[in-house]
């Protein structure tokens, strides 16, 4: 199995991440302080860019892999590559405010970069069929949707441990469900490892926060090992569809419910799901809590069904997205909220 090959790496990586992460602190307090705003979940002054420290010990664990011939070349060289470019403009842009016409090329070229590497998402099972996807229609849709859940992954990294929390607990679900059908996923632990090393000081009440480079390499990374499974084995689409389930759905929801109400779609605000739940509790864990509950409650043994039972694997996740997409609504995504933080 990948994680009996990858158990000696997992907690140098944790340490690794864990230190650099205290390091990165020290830098934030002089350099990358994120002062609240009224678009904020927080009410006091905290440093950012901490994510940093997972992009570079999970890298550096990956690459031991791929020196030990545990990790193939192209998924490697796409999380270096790609996953750098992610994480350096992410930096960048947490230093300087980088404006959506100079991310999103970048990003675009990253996106790129994946599926040219790991190719296009071209088969899709639907019951007991597949879709083939004409190559013309999956390259750009397997470009878009890579671009779309590393920026959704920014957009959901809002409050205390939310985006870390999501990151351990769906690497390792993911990593658990292709251990149940001998499927080959290497460096997941390895990823949990390295977001778990940054979640000690980011568990709330936070002492860092993420910043764009470690919440955009996270969502390039999940979006990289989906074509990288997917491709390898088809079913793997709907494990990925619902493993990160509750971020693409409320990211998903609150754009289209702002877009029909004609705001800017990369505008700052607070209205995703769970920032209107982090309101209502008047704290943020509740809320990391329960999003790493239903990752591990609900979506992993539906992620499982749906790795075992590939026939049923659609409706299961049909069902499971239209539940959480119902919930997001019910909470009021997309909704304006008063301004107010939540510590």
């Amino acid at each position: 199995m990948t994680v009996v090959r990858e158990y000696w790496l997992i907690a140098p990586v944790f340490i690794a991440a864990w230190g650099g992460t205290a390091l990165l602190r020290r830098y934030g307090m002089r350099k990358l302080l994120d002062v609240p705003n009224e678009r904020s979940s927080h009410s006091r002054p905290v440093p950012r860019g901490g994510g940093v420290a997972i992009v570079l010990a999970f890298l550096a664990g990956a690459l031991l892999l791929w020196w030990r011939g545990s990790m193939p070349t192209a998924l490697l060289a796409t999380l270096f590559v790609g996953g750098g470019l992610v994480a350096a403009v992410g930096f960048w842009d947490d230093h300087v405010d980088l404006p959506a016409r100079v991310r999103l090329p970048l990003h675009l070229g990253a996106a790129v970069v994946a599926v040219a590497l790991l190719g296009p998402l071209q088969h899709v099972p639907l019951g007991a069929a597949t879709w083939i996807v004409p190559i013309w229609l999956a390259w750009p849709v397997s470009v878009i949707a890579t671009a779309w859940l590393l920026n959704l992954y920014n957009f959901m990294d809002g409050i205390d441990g939310i985006a870390a929390g999501e990151a351990v607990s769906v690497a390792l679900a993911a990593a658990l469900v292709a251990g149940l059908v001998e499927a080959e996923l290497p460096g997941l632990t390895l990823l949990a490892a390295a977001a778990a090393g940054f979640l000690v000081l980011n568990w709330p009440p936070a002492r860092i926060f993420m910043g764009d480079a470690g919440s955009g390499f996270l969502g390039y990374a999940f979006a990289a090992y989906l074509l990288f499974s997917a491709n390898a084995d088809a079913r793997f689409v709907w494990v990925w569809v619902l493993l990160l389930g509750v971020f693409w759905v409320d990211a998903t929801v609150t754009l289209v419910r702002r877009l029909v109400a004609g705001e800017r779609w990369y505008a700052a605000h607070r209205s995703h799901a769970y920032q209107h739940a982090t309101v209502r509790c008047g704290r943020h864990l509740p809320v990391t809590l329960t999003v790493i509950a239903i990752n591990l409650i609900m979506l992993l043994p539906l992620s499982i069904l749906a790795a075992t039972r590939p026939a049923h694997a659609y409706l299961v996740a049909t069902v499971a997205c239209a539940a959480l997409a119902s919930l997001a609504v019910a909470l009021g995504a997309g909704r304006r909220q008063s301004s107010s933080g939540a510590d």
